[in-house]
């Protein structure tokens, strides 16, 4: 599905191959790898994750631009590498669920942290994911460790359901109900 979403103040763009080196070079971050429980990958390994990515009918992957750093008038299907701040993911793969999925969210550039573009990042997604794949359980599985995201979730609606010593994770959730599901579309009215 090669579609945009434009909300107040990001646009998800579809992970193309021109966004590849600048995720890479996120993926350097050490903090950023520990956050995302990531493995550094080359850069030619990247490029492959990028394309087993849009292949894949149980992810979808947007990349989160800043609106404030689009350069110029946003286009449709350009990849504004410019305005990366970092990415919002699902994924489908619960064979016993099939109207489940895994939602995660990374802001890489520090410059655009708490300015609300996580939430509205997620929101939307959210919304797209309802929409579009008929979801109404969503599911975080957060590193313990990462305070700003658990919270972040939790403002969302999210409850905890699980924690991992193992693997120092808290799994959260947050069902769709019909209010739910209308709140997401009065949030994010500018949806397809």
């Amino acid at each position: 599905m090669k579609v945009s979403l434009e909300g107040k103040k990001v646009i998800l763009v579809p992970y193309m191959k021109e966004h590849v080196e600048k995720y890479h070079e996120w993926m350097q971050d050490p903090a950023l790898l520990e956050a995302t429980a990531s493995e550094p990958l080359t850069l030619d390994e990247e490029y492959d994750m990028q394309l087993s990515w849009t292949q894949d009918p149980f992810k979808q992957t947007f990349i989160v631009l800043d609106k404030e750093l689009v350069v110029g008038e946003f286009v449709h299907g350009d990849p504004h590498v410019e305005a990366m701040v970092g990415d919002v993911n699902i994924y489908m793969n619960d064979l016993d669920d099939a109207e489940m999925a895994e939602i995660e969210i990374m802001i890489a550039e520090t410059k655009s942290r708490g300015k609300g573009l996580g939430k509205e990042s997620v929101l939307m997604m959210m919304a797209f994911a309802v929409e579009n794949f008929g979801i109404h359980l969503f599911r975080a599985k957060i590193g313990e460790s990462n305070r700003a995201s658990i919270s972040l979730f939790q403002k969302l609606g999210f409850e905890k359901t699980s924690h991992s010593e193992i693997f120092q994770e808290v799994t959260l959730e947050l069902p769709i109900t019909e209010s739910k599901c209308e709140e997401l579309h009065q949030l994010t009215g500018n949806l397809p």
